[in-house]
Protein backbone atom coordinates (compact mmCIF):
# COMPACT_ATOMS: atom_id res chain seq x y z
CA UNK A 1 0.00 0.00 0.00
CA UNK A 2 2.16 2.84 -1.03
CA UNK A 3 1.37 6.93 0.08
CA UNK A 4 1.00 9.34 -2.24
CA UNK A 5 0.04 12.93 -0.66
CA UNK A 6 -3.05 12.56 1.26
CA UNK A 7 -4.29 9.16 -0.61
CA UNK A 8 -3.44 5.55 0.21
CA UNK A 9 -3.30 3.06 -3.00
CA UNK A 10 -3.67 -0.40 -3.19
CA UNK A 11 -3.25 -2.09 -6.80
CA UNK A 12 -5.23 -5.31 -6.79
CA UNK A 13 -6.28 -8.08 -9.10
CA UNK A 14 -9.74 -8.94 -9.07
CA UNK A 15 -10.52 -12.78 -9.54
CA UNK A 16 -13.70 -14.83 -9.04
CA UNK A 17 -13.00 -18.76 -8.95
CA UNK A 18 -16.63 -20.79 -9.73
CA UNK A 19 -18.16 -17.96 -8.45
CA UNK A 20 -16.67 -16.56 -5.46
CA UNK A 21 -14.52 -13.24 -5.87
CA UNK A 22 -11.66 -12.95 -4.71
CA UNK A 23 -9.42 -9.43 -4.59
CA UNK A 24 -5.69 -10.59 -4.97
CA UNK A 25 -2.94 -8.21 -3.54
CA UNK A 26 0.81 -8.45 -4.94
CA UNK A 27 3.91 -6.80 -3.25
CA UNK A 28 2.42 -6.90 0.23
CA UNK A 29 5.16 -8.65 1.80
CA UNK A 30 6.45 -5.08 2.37
CA UNK A 31 3.63 -5.23 5.65
CA UNK A 32 4.08 -8.58 6.45
CA UNK A 33 6.44 -9.64 9.22
CA UNK A 34 7.30 -13.24 10.44
CA UNK A 35 9.79 -15.95 9.72
CA UNK A 36 7.52 -18.43 8.81
CA UNK A 37 3.64 -18.40 7.32
CA UNK A 38 2.14 -19.22 11.05
CA UNK A 39 3.96 -16.03 11.83
CA UNK A 40 2.92 -14.11 9.42
CA UNK A 41 -0.79 -14.93 9.22
CA UNK A 42 -0.12 -14.18 12.99
CA UNK A 43 1.26 -10.74 11.86
CA UNK A 44 -1.62 -10.12 10.04
CA UNK A 45 -4.27 -10.59 12.77
CA UNK A 46 -2.16 -8.24 15.14
CA UNK A 47 -1.38 -5.30 12.52
CA UNK A 48 -3.57 -5.36 9.47
CA UNK A 49 -7.14 -6.03 10.36
CA UNK A 50 -7.66 -2.96 8.88
CA UNK A 51 -6.86 -3.46 5.72
CA UNK A 52 -8.32 -6.52 5.18
CA UNK A 53 -11.41 -4.26 6.34
CA UNK A 54 -10.77 -1.76 4.01
CA UNK A 55 -10.72 -4.00 1.03
CA UNK A 56 -13.28 -6.36 1.57
CA UNK A 57 -16.09 -4.17 3.23
CA UNK A 58 -18.18 -1.77 1.59
CA UNK A 59 -17.88 0.90 0.07
CA UNK A 60 -14.82 -1.03 -1.88
CA UNK A 61 -15.59 -4.13 -1.50
CA UNK A 62 -19.08 -6.57 -1.17
CA UNK A 63 -20.40 -9.07 1.64
CA UNK A 64 -19.11 -12.20 -0.50
CA UNK A 65 -15.73 -10.51 -1.05
CA UNK A 66 -12.45 -12.47 -0.03
CA UNK A 67 -8.96 -11.47 -0.37
CA UNK A 68 -5.57 -12.97 -0.66
CA UNK A 69 -2.20 -11.12 0.31
CA UNK A 70 0.56 -12.30 -2.00
CA UNK A 71 3.70 -12.75 -0.04
CA UNK A 72 7.32 -14.02 -0.83
CA UNK A 73 7.67 -17.71 0.70
CA UNK A 74 8.86 -18.69 4.43
CA UNK A 75 10.41 -21.79 2.88
CA UNK A 76 12.51 -21.74 -0.08
CA UNK A 77 10.97 -24.36 -1.85
CA UNK A 78 8.13 -22.43 -2.98
CA UNK A 79 7.56 -19.83 -5.43
CA UNK A 80 4.86 -17.76 -3.38
CA UNK A 81 3.34 -17.34 0.35
CA UNK A 82 -0.34 -16.88 0.68
CA UNK A 83 -2.65 -15.38 3.82
CA UNK A 84 -6.04 -15.02 2.81
CA UNK A 85 -8.40 -12.79 3.97
CA UNK A 86 -11.98 -13.41 4.67
CA UNK A 87 -14.64 -11.00 6.02
CA UNK A 88 -14.45 -12.71 9.62
CA UNK A 89 -10.53 -12.68 9.55
CA UNK A 90 -7.50 -13.80 8.00
CA UNK A 91 -7.47 -17.44 6.75
CA UNK A 92 -3.99 -20.02 6.67
CA UNK A 93 -5.82 -21.25 3.69
CA UNK A 94 -8.84 -21.35 0.63
CA UNK A 95 -9.12 -23.42 -2.13
CA UNK A 96 -10.82 -20.68 -4.11
CA UNK A 97 -8.83 -17.88 -2.93
CA UNK A 98 -5.74 -19.91 -3.87
CA UNK A 99 -7.11 -21.17 -7.71
CA UNK A 100 -7.46 -16.40 -7.63
CA UNK A 101 -3.99 -15.88 -6.69
CA UNK A 102 -2.20 -18.63 -9.27
CA UNK A 103 -5.09 -17.50 -11.99
CA UNK A 104 -4.10 -13.68 -11.40
CA UNK A 105 -0.02 -14.35 -11.09
CA UNK A 106 -0.32 -16.97 -14.11
CA UNK A 107 -2.23 -14.66 -16.63
CA UNK A 108 -0.40 -11.66 -15.64
CA UNK A 109 3.22 -13.32 -15.82
CA UNK A 110 4.10 -12.66 -12.60
CA UNK A 111 5.64 -16.37 -12.06
CA UNK A 112 7.58 -18.48 -14.73
CA UNK A 113 4.85 -20.01 -16.74
CA UNK A 114 5.64 -22.68 -19.03
CA UNK A 115 2.89 -24.33 -21.23
CA UNK A 116 0.91 -26.85 -21.38
CA UNK A 117 1.72 -27.37 -17.72
CA UNK A 118 3.26 -25.00 -15.14
CA UNK A 119 3.95 -26.32 -11.54
CA UNK A 120 3.97 -24.29 -8.52
CA UNK A 121 4.69 -24.53 -4.93
CA UNK A 122 2.85 -22.10 -2.67
CA UNK A 123 3.55 -21.40 0.97
CA UNK A 124 0.72 -21.58 3.85
CA UNK A 125 0.24 -21.35 7.69
CA UNK A 126 -0.52 -24.94 7.47
CA UNK A 127 2.37 -26.34 4.93
CA UNK A 128 3.17 -26.48 1.35
CA UNK A 129 0.63 -26.62 -1.03
CA UNK A 130 1.54 -28.21 -4.34
CA UNK A 131 -0.02 -26.82 -7.81
CA UNK A 132 -0.75 -27.67 -11.25
CA UNK A 133 -1.78 -25.14 -13.65
CA UNK A 134 -3.13 -26.29 -17.86
CA UNK A 135 -2.12 -23.15 -19.29
CA UNK A 136 -3.90 -22.90 -22.95
CA UNK A 137 -3.48 -19.44 -25.01
CA UNK A 138 -1.73 -17.89 -21.53
CA UNK A 139 -4.94 -18.79 -19.34
CA UNK A 140 -5.19 -20.61 -16.41
CA UNK A 141 -7.56 -23.10 -17.75
CA UNK A 142 -7.52 -25.33 -15.09
CA UNK A 143 -5.81 -25.23 -11.23
CA UNK A 144 -5.22 -28.35 -9.33
CA UNK A 145 -3.64 -28.61 -6.10
CA UNK A 146 -2.73 -31.12 -3.86
CA UNK A 147 -4.10 -29.64 -0.22
CA UNK A 148 -2.14 -29.99 2.51
CA UNK A 149 -3.52 -33.26 5.12
CA UNK A 150 -7.32 -33.31 5.76
CA UNK A 151 -8.89 -35.29 8.54
CA UNK A 152 -12.26 -35.65 10.26
CA UNK A 153 -11.99 -34.61 13.82
CA UNK A 154 -15.41 -36.22 14.98
CA UNK A 155 -18.38 -37.96 13.28
CA UNK A 156 -21.57 -37.66 14.13
CA UNK A 157 -21.24 -35.11 16.99
CA UNK A 158 -24.65 -33.95 18.08
CA UNK A 159 -24.93 -30.35 18.81
CA UNK A 160 -27.59 -28.64 20.43
CA UNK A 161 -28.95 -25.69 18.63
CA UNK A 162 -31.72 -23.08 19.66
CA UNK A 163 -34.93 -23.29 17.61
CA UNK A 164 -33.65 -26.03 15.38
CA UNK A 165 -32.47 -28.55 18.27
CA UNK A 166 -29.96 -31.49 18.45
CA UNK A 167 -27.87 -31.34 14.90
CA UNK A 168 -25.62 -34.55 14.44
CA UNK A 169 -22.39 -32.71 13.04
CA UNK A 170 -18.88 -33.72 11.65
CA UNK A 171 -15.71 -31.37 12.67
CA UNK A 172 -12.82 -31.70 10.21
CA UNK A 173 -10.06 -29.80 9.25
CA UNK A 174 -9.34 -29.34 5.12
CA UNK A 175 -7.09 -26.45 5.61
CA UNK A 176 -9.72 -24.77 8.05
CA UNK A 177 -11.68 -26.36 10.78
CA UNK A 178 -15.30 -26.63 9.62
CA UNK A 179 -18.59 -28.14 11.49
CA UNK A 180 -20.58 -30.03 8.74
CA UNK A 181 -24.39 -31.06 8.98
CA UNK A 182 -26.72 -31.87 6.52
CA UNK A 183 -28.42 -29.56 5.46
CA UNK A 184 -31.92 -31.27 5.59
CA UNK A 185 -31.26 -32.01 9.49
CA UNK A 186 -31.39 -28.49 9.78
CA UNK A 187 -34.73 -28.18 7.51
CA UNK A 188 -32.43 -25.76 4.85
CA UNK A 189 -32.69 -26.33 1.07
CA UNK A 190 -29.86 -25.56 -0.63
CA UNK A 191 -30.96 -23.42 -3.57
CA UNK A 192 -29.73 -19.77 -4.06
CA UNK A 193 -33.52 -18.63 -3.13
CA UNK A 194 -33.11 -20.28 0.49
CA UNK A 195 -30.21 -18.10 0.95
CA UNK A 196 -30.98 -16.70 3.78
CA UNK A 197 -31.96 -19.38 5.51
CA UNK A 198 -29.05 -21.46 4.97
CA UNK A 199 -26.78 -18.23 6.09
CA UNK A 200 -29.32 -18.34 9.48
CA UNK A 201 -28.53 -21.73 10.30
CA UNK A 202 -24.89 -22.28 9.13
CA UNK A 203 -24.05 -18.79 11.72
CA UNK A 204 -25.72 -20.77 14.34
CA UNK A 205 -24.61 -24.04 13.80
CA UNK A 206 -20.82 -22.34 13.84
CA UNK A 207 -21.25 -20.45 16.82
CA UNK A 208 -22.71 -23.07 19.21
CA UNK A 209 -19.49 -25.79 17.39
CA UNK A 210 -17.16 -23.02 18.84
CA UNK A 211 -18.34 -22.78 22.08
CA UNK A 212 -18.78 -27.05 22.64
CA UNK A 213 -16.31 -28.30 20.79
CA UNK A 214 -12.36 -27.00 21.31
CA UNK A 215 -10.32 -27.80 18.13
CA UNK A 216 -6.31 -27.28 17.51
CA UNK A 217 -4.03 -28.41 14.47
CA UNK A 218 -1.29 -31.17 15.19
CA UNK A 219 1.30 -28.70 13.89
CA UNK A 220 0.48 -25.14 14.49
CA UNK A 221 -2.01 -24.75 17.47
CA UNK A 222 -2.45 -21.61 16.83
CA UNK A 223 -4.98 -22.64 14.01
CA UNK A 224 -7.34 -23.24 16.95
CA UNK A 225 -10.89 -22.11 15.96
CA UNK A 226 -13.99 -23.75 13.60
CA UNK A 227 -13.66 -20.95 11.07
CA UNK A 228 -16.48 -22.24 8.70
CA UNK A 229 -19.61 -23.90 8.47
CA UNK A 230 -20.86 -26.65 5.39
CA UNK A 231 -24.60 -27.62 4.71
CA UNK A 232 -24.73 -30.44 2.35
CA UNK A 233 -26.85 -32.74 0.72
CA UNK A 234 -27.23 -34.79 -2.42
CA UNK A 235 -27.38 -32.56 -5.83
CA UNK A 236 -30.41 -32.72 -8.64
CA UNK A 237 -27.58 -32.82 -11.46
CA UNK A 238 -26.01 -35.39 -13.38
CA UNK A 239 -22.34 -36.30 -12.58
CA UNK A 240 -21.96 -34.27 -9.11
CA UNK A 241 -21.27 -36.23 -6.29
CA UNK A 242 -23.13 -33.95 -3.75
CA UNK A 243 -23.85 -30.24 -3.57
CA UNK A 244 -22.81 -28.14 -0.50
CA UNK A 245 -23.30 -24.30 0.93
CA UNK A 246 -20.81 -22.96 2.92
CA UNK A 247 -21.45 -20.07 5.60
CA UNK A 248 -19.10 -17.50 6.15
CA UNK A 249 -18.72 -14.98 8.90
CA UNK A 250 -20.02 -11.79 8.32
CA UNK A 251 -20.05 -10.48 12.41
CA UNK A 252 -20.19 -11.85 15.61
CA UNK A 253 -22.97 -14.69 16.60
CA UNK A 254 -24.65 -14.93 19.44
CA UNK A 255 -26.69 -17.86 20.04
CA UNK A 256 -28.71 -16.36 22.18
CA UNK A 257 -29.46 -13.63 20.11
CA UNK A 258 -31.55 -14.83 16.37
CA UNK A 259 -30.79 -11.31 15.27
CA UNK A 260 -27.50 -12.18 15.13
CA UNK A 261 -27.74 -15.23 13.26
CA UNK A 262 -26.58 -13.94 9.86
CA UNK A 263 -22.74 -14.57 7.68
CA UNK A 264 -22.43 -15.00 3.70
CA UNK A 265 -22.43 -17.94 1.59
CA UNK A 266 -19.11 -18.91 -0.47
CA UNK A 267 -20.23 -18.84 -4.15
CA UNK A 268 -18.42 -21.23 -4.91
CA UNK A 269 -18.02 -25.10 -4.14
CA UNK A 270 -15.65 -24.78 -1.35
CA UNK A 271 -12.00 -25.77 -1.25
CA UNK A 272 -10.76 -26.64 1.79
CA UNK A 273 -14.49 -27.86 2.95
CA UNK A 274 -14.97 -30.26 -0.19
CA UNK A 275 -11.81 -31.12 1.19
CA UNK A 276 -12.96 -31.37 4.81
CA UNK A 277 -15.91 -32.85 3.53
CA UNK A 278 -14.06 -35.76 1.40
CA UNK A 279 -12.10 -36.48 4.61
CA UNK A 280 -15.24 -37.08 6.63
CA UNK A 281 -16.94 -39.00 3.80
CA UNK A 282 -13.61 -41.84 3.01
CA UNK A 283 -13.29 -41.76 7.35
CA UNK A 284 -17.53 -43.38 7.16
CA UNK A 285 -15.58 -46.13 4.19
CA UNK A 286 -18.20 -44.12 1.65
CA UNK A 287 -15.58 -42.80 -0.76
CA UNK A 288 -12.74 -44.85 -1.64
CA UNK A 289 -9.06 -43.35 -2.92
CA UNK A 290 -8.48 -42.08 -6.36
CA UNK A 291 -12.32 -41.38 -6.83
CA UNK A 292 -13.19 -38.50 -8.36
CA UNK A 293 -16.05 -36.61 -6.27
CA UNK A 294 -17.62 -33.17 -8.04
CA UNK A 295 -19.10 -31.31 -5.52
CA UNK A 296 -21.69 -28.88 -6.61
CA UNK A 297 -22.03 -24.57 -5.22
CA UNK A 298 -25.81 -23.26 -4.93
CA UNK A 299 -24.86 -21.53 -7.89
CA UNK A 300 -24.21 -25.23 -10.40
CA UNK A 301 -20.27 -24.55 -10.14
CA UNK A 302 -18.20 -27.42 -9.32
CA UNK A 303 -14.97 -28.27 -8.23
CA UNK A 304 -13.41 -31.84 -8.44
CA UNK A 305 -11.53 -33.53 -5.59
CA UNK A 306 -10.01 -36.75 -5.60
CA UNK A 307 -7.85 -38.26 -2.37
CA UNK A 308 -4.58 -39.46 -3.40
CA UNK A 309 -3.58 -41.56 -0.50
CA UNK A 310 -3.48 -41.21 3.42
CA UNK A 311 -1.29 -40.30 6.03
CA UNK A 312 -0.96 -39.77 9.74
CA UNK A 313 -0.90 -36.12 11.32
CA UNK A 314 -0.77 -35.79 15.25
CA UNK A 315 -3.31 -38.60 16.31
CA UNK A 316 -5.48 -38.00 13.39
CA UNK A 317 -5.71 -40.72 10.35
CA UNK A 318 -5.83 -37.99 7.50
CA UNK A 319 -6.11 -38.13 3.60
CA UNK A 320 -4.46 -36.62 0.99
CA UNK A 321 -6.72 -34.83 -0.95
CA UNK A 322 -6.42 -32.67 -4.59
CA UNK A 323 -9.16 -30.22 -5.86
CA UNK A 324 -9.52 -28.98 -9.54
CA UNK A 325 -11.33 -25.47 -10.20
CA UNK A 326 -10.87 -22.39 -12.50
CA UNK A 327 -10.65 -18.54 -11.96
CA UNK A 328 -11.21 -15.61 -14.12
CA UNK A 329 -9.66 -12.11 -13.58
CA UNK A 330 -12.55 -10.14 -13.95
CA UNK A 331 -11.15 -6.50 -13.07
CA UNK A 332 -7.57 -5.24 -12.37
CA UNK A 333 -8.04 -2.23 -9.50
CA UNK A 334 -6.16 0.50 -7.74
CA UNK A 335 -8.18 1.52 -4.34
CA UNK A 336 -7.91 4.08 -2.48
CA UNK A 337 -8.36 5.54 0.74
CA UNK A 338 -8.37 9.54 1.42
CA UNK A 339 -7.03 10.48 4.59
CA UNK A 340 -10.60 12.29 5.14
CA UNK A 341 -12.38 9.22 4.32
CA UNK A 342 -15.43 8.48 7.03
CA UNK A 343 -14.95 4.70 6.65
CA UNK A 344 -10.84 3.78 6.79
CA UNK A 345 -12.33 0.40 7.59
CA UNK A 346 -15.36 0.14 5.41
CA UNK A 347 -18.52 -0.81 6.89
CA UNK A 348 -21.25 -3.23 6.68
CA UNK A 349 -25.28 -3.05 7.08
CA UNK A 350 -27.72 -6.02 7.72
CA UNK A 351 -29.84 -5.20 4.88
CA UNK A 352 -27.52 -7.56 2.62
Amino acid sequence: MAAHSDTYRIDAIDVHAAGEPGRVLVGSHLHVKGATMAERLRYCEAHLDGLRRLLLREPRGHPALCGVLVLPPADPSADFGLVVMEQGGFRPMSGSNLICAVTALVETGAVPVTAPVTELTVDTAVGLVRVRVDVEGGRAAQVTFANVPAFAVALDHVLELPEYGPVPADIVFGGQFYVQARATDLGVPLEPSAAKEIARAGAVLRAVAQQQFPVSHPLNPAVDRIALTMLHGPSPTPGASGRNAVVLPNGEVDPADPATWTGTLDRSPCGTGTCGRMAALHARGQLPLNTPFVHESVLGTTFTGTLLGTTTLGDHQAVLPTISGRGWITAFGQYVLDETDPFPHGYTLGDL
